[in-house]
């Protein structure tokens, strides 16, 4: 019988689990560690939260169901004490451009809200507040002047619809009104004539003249009320000297939101003029999206260190003509500069000309006119203006797509990427616009949100909305995440940034009896933002909820109430409990990888020597790409170098987005466009640049590890060679499921066949001719030691060495992917289902597998992403290999094992977004520890034991 405060899993099978049992405390937080390919996922997300979602649809209604995935039982026998489930996971928050940080954690719609009901609209063109006052309002604010000031009443009229003075006389005299005031100057009506260029004039009527006395409140609210109904809802109140001309003060009220000066009229202010997904607030421009494409000049000048003879035009690169080059010289010529010229050091002036054209300057040459053999001046149309022509001439596809390629999403020049219309962009709350707040970064809205505090009505009306703000912005910056602003697209966040950002979104929710899990949070956080994550998960905790997380970070392991310790293995020889129980019995258990590495028993080394620079370097000086500030930095080459820094601080703008470009574009003669930087010198010394990062190695179930690493062609051919197989004429193609022949048409070699249910969602169910084995009878027929093509791509990595072991062509790639950690992964695993830590294994196994050259820099992002300690070791043996043999490896990351190893490090800082991009130290990671400004350092000195 279940215990109401545990979650009990009885007989759990799914994928490697061997048939486990365990009980689990409820409302606790608990760790499942253990060795990549342990069984930690499958028996969190597979099992328990599959279930938990799967009873919950299962509660619904049929109508209710048709709408939503249908869900397959778990291969367990019983669970019991289940409660409602939410996974967070490592995947993009969302794929829809329209998506932000704000509208994600729904912070921008209280912002929303906020500015509807507390912001004051200022005039889009003159710039000064429009406020809307009742009549009481206004006439308070006349009565603060002092007693006996002498003030006309004043209802401004509006000309532009009117044709004839007497379309505006005539009513005025009929309704009894005796002065007008034309341009400042009142006037009886009685004497005004014909009024010349009528709708240039300002025109008011003199409603009143009165004196400020005790007792006229009533009369002068009368009169202002005149004056409103006379002009719209507009009265100017003018306070005069002893001659009614000599104006000393104008007091101008509007009971509408104009501006009195402009006549520039708001509509009514609701959450949805702030929306750029609605009609009412998107910019009508670019329908919200903030970007349009266009021409782009890094595009059609992506290296501006080339010059125009060498190519810097890319829409001119394969233009070599006498008659064109003689062109460019006499257009270099009449700026006064040369062919020869670096883009980036042409005259101002001369660039414009090139891309928008010279106006209506008279170029007095063209490659291609002449008029009686002489060449005819006119003006230069411009390579934009040239580009818009042909694209708009295309007739193939082809050829737009060939045009399209010097486009770019720009932001949209109307509303300058804010997305919104521009009434909108012009409320403001404590000087901001919606837009501007947005892009301030989590913490400074924090700062701004802790002080502002409007005053009157508008105070009232904001405390409540301020306060979900703050409580929300305090979730993120707990979560690490005050480096972000509210602006940022959400497609553009990491899988770590994505997860704690639904982290956050689930504490603001409060919920509580349900079970949270999470696959690895700590991923792309730095040290000293883990206690914040930490704290967070308990909070969690103790708002009744039970927390499972997938973790390998010591410190979440060791804060955990209680830990299951998955193993021993990987794949096949994964799927046990190896342990469970509270962390500091883990630490002290005898079996456990896990507590070896926790207790110290077991560890990864220090290097005893550091490599030195014996190869030069790579420096980049004046990097200034996104948050980067000007900086100088050097990549010693042959050397192991991490960089590291807080999250946010710059490290991939500087070493994807700067160096890893700048080398590629350098080493392959690319023309494209790189990070901003002043100079970089020493990619000479290098002849090979490889990205090694956590994308997925295909998009399609039919990609593979085998098939991705170039295994599966040696197999192929292995079996083709089989004695069978050659008495039957089958060619290494026969056993291709992407080709006719041998595979299975049923399912065109996929192994599954899709159904079309109608009303209910699509199944995927495998073929029941070939039972999803991907090939056909005569194909299967053909086997190698007894196994068939299909028993082989089912096979994991360990089991295909033990097989392949004679036949070193298959044998050395399977061996690069057991050392990097992949052991366990089926060869023939569907890309689809490989985490972002695996496919950048089975990159860099690829890459290993090729011959190096010994001046190859590797560029690797977080690469021990979902590796347990022991599997980072491994990692560390291959990656010093490879500086052992001239190389050199740069690697963007957190964990500290790694960092300790390297021999440079890059520190980065000294916080996230705005206030990072700084170098804070850069050496041995001896000499890090004792740099008292850096995050990294002071956790470095504690595994170290180096005084500062």
């Amino acid at each position: 019988m279940n215990r109401p405060d545990t979650i009990t899993i009885e007989g759990a099978r799914q994928h490697n689990l061997k048939n486990i049992s365990l009980m689990l405390p409820r409302n606790r937080l608990v760790v499942i560690s253990g060795l990549s390919g342990s069984g930690k996922s499958t028996l969190a997300f597979d099992t328990l939260y599959a279930e938990g979602q799967r009873r919950y649809v299962e509660s619904l209604s049929t109508y209710a169901r048709q709408f939503l995935e249908r869900l397959e039982k778990p291969d367990v026998d019983l669970i019991e004490g289940l409660s409602p489930a939410i996974a967070i996971e490592q995947k993009t928050a969302a794929h829809n451009p329209r998506s932000t940080v704000g509208t994600v954690t729904e912070i921008y719609d209280f912002l929303r809200l906020l500015y509807a009901r507390a912001g004051i609209a200022h005039c889009y063109q003159c710039g000064r507040p429009i406020i809307s006052q009742t009549i009481d309002e206004m006439v308070t604010a006349v009565l603060q002047r002092p007693e006996g000031s002498r003030l006309l009443i004043l209802s401004p009229l509006s000309t532009k619809s009117m044709e004839s003075p007497e379309d505006l006389l005539k009513p005025l005299r009929k309704d009894g009104f005796a002065r007008i005031r034309i341009d400042g100057s009142i006037r009886e009506l009685e004497a005004v004539g014909t009024i010349s260029d009528l709708p240039s004039r300002k025109i008011e009527v003199v409603v009143d003249r009165l004196i400020l006395k005790e007792g006229i409140r009533n009369r002068l609210a009368d009169s202002m009320e005149l004056a409103l109904a006379r002009s719209g809802g507009r009265v100017e109140v003018a306070f005069v000297g002893r001659r009614p001309h000599e104006v000393l003060e104008t007091l101008q009220f509007s009971e509408i939101a104009m501006c009195v000066h402009c006549q520039v009229g708001y509509p009514e202010l609701t959450p949805a003029s702030f929306s750029f997904n609605s009609p009412n607030g998107a910019c009508p421009h670019c329908d919200g999206l903030g970007i349009t494409r266009d021409f782009s000049i890094r595009k059609i000048v992506p290296n501006a260190e080339l010059s125009l003879r060498e190519g810097a035009v890319s829409f001119w690169a394969h233009r070599h003509s006498v008659a064109f080059m003689t062109f460019l010289e006499e257009l270099t010529a009449f700026y006064e500069t040369d062919i020869y010229t670096p883009y980036k050091d042409l005259p101002e002036a001369f660039q414009r000309a090139l891309m928008y054209g010279s106006g209506d300057q008279q170029i007095p040459f063209t490659p291609f006119e002449k008029q009686n053999g002489q060449k005819r001046p006119k003006p230069f149309e411009g390579i934009i203006a040239q580009l818009r022509t042909r694209l708009n001439q295309a007739a193939t596809t082809a050829e737009k797509n060939s045009i399209s390629r010097f486009m770019a999403e720009l932001a949209c020049p109307h509303c300058e990427g804010s997305r919104l219309r521009r009434e909108s962009r012009h409320i403001r709350i404590g000087g901001y616009s919606i837009d501007a707040l947005g892009s301030q970064p989590i913490s400074r809205l924090q700062e701004f949100f802790s002080t502002y505090r409007p005053h009157g009505k508008r105070g009232l009306i904001a405390a409540k909305i301020v306060k979900e703000i703050g409580a929300r912005l305090k979730f993120l910056g707990d979560v690490g995440l005050s480096y972000l602003t509210l602006n940022r697209p959400a497609h553009t966040l990491s899988g770590g940034e994505s997860q704690r950002i639904r982290l956050a979104t689930q504490i603001g929710s409060k919920l509580t009896g349900v079970l949270y899990v999470l696959d690895e949070p700590s991923i792309g956080l730095h040290q000293r933002d883990n206690q914040r994550l930490l704290e967070t998960l308990m909070n969690m905790r103790d708002m009744g909820n039970s927390v499972l997380v997938v973790e390998h970070d010591e410190e979440t392991i060791l804060a955990a109430d209680h830990v299951v310790d998955m193993g021993p293995g990987a794949g096949v020889d994964g799927g046990e409990i190896v342990f469970q129980g509270p962390p500091d019995k883990l630490v002290a258990d005898e079996y456990s990888l896990t507590g070896k590495y926790l207790s110290g028993r077991l560890r990864i080394e220090v290097p005893s020597q550091r490599r030195t620079a014996g190869q030069g370097e790579i420096r980049i000086t004046g990097a200034c790409q996104n948050n980067l500030k000007d900086i100088e930095v050097g990549f010693p080459l042959g050397a192991f170098i991490a960089v590291t820094g807080v999250s946010g601080s710059g490290k991939s703008t500087l070493v994807i987005e700067t160096l890893y470009r700048a080398a590629i574009r350098h080493l392959q003669q690319l023309n494209q466009s790189a990070g901003r930087y002043e100079e970089i010198a020493g990619l000479e010394k290098i002849n090979k640049v490889i990205d090694i990062d956590q994308s997925p190695i295909g998009k399609t179930p039919r990609s593979n590890p085998a098939t991705y690493t170039g295994l599966f062609a040696p197999i192929r051919e292995l079996f083709s060679r089989t004695p069978e197989a050659r008495m039957r004429g089958y060619k290494p193609g026969r056993f291709s499921f992407n080709i006719r022949g041998g595979r299975c048409e049923a399912c065109e070699g996929d192994g599954i066949v899709r159904i079309e249910m109608h009303f209910l969602p699509d199944i995927h169910v495998p073929c029941d001719i070939c039972k999803g084995k991907r090939y056909n009878r005569e194909t299967l027929e053909i086997r190698y030691k007894g196994k068939t093509i299909a028993d082989v791509l089912e096979m994991t990595v360990d089991q295909g060495l033990a097989l392949f072991r004679n036949i070193e062509a298959i044998r050395s790639k399977l061996q690069t992917l057991a050392d990097v950690g992949l052991g366990y992964v089926p060869m023939g695993q569907s890309a689809t289902t490989l985490s972002g830590g695996e496919a950048q294994r089975i990159k860099l196994a690829r890459e290993l597998s090729k011959r190096d050259t010994g001046r190859t820099l590797y560029i690797l992002d977080e690469p021990t992403t979902g590796l347990h300690p022991d599997d980072i070791r491994k990692l560390l043996d291959v990656l010093t290999r490879l500086v052992d043999a001239g190389n050199t490896v740069v690697v963007i990351e957190h964990n500290l094992d790694v960092i300790k190893t390297a021999d440079h490090i890059i520190d980065l800082g000294p916080e996230g977004g705005d206030a990072g991009g700084y170098i804070i130290a850069t050496g041995t990671p001896e000499s890090i520890c004792r740099v008292a400004e850096s995050h990294t350092g002071r956790y470095l000195q504690r595994i170290l034991g180096e005084g500062k």
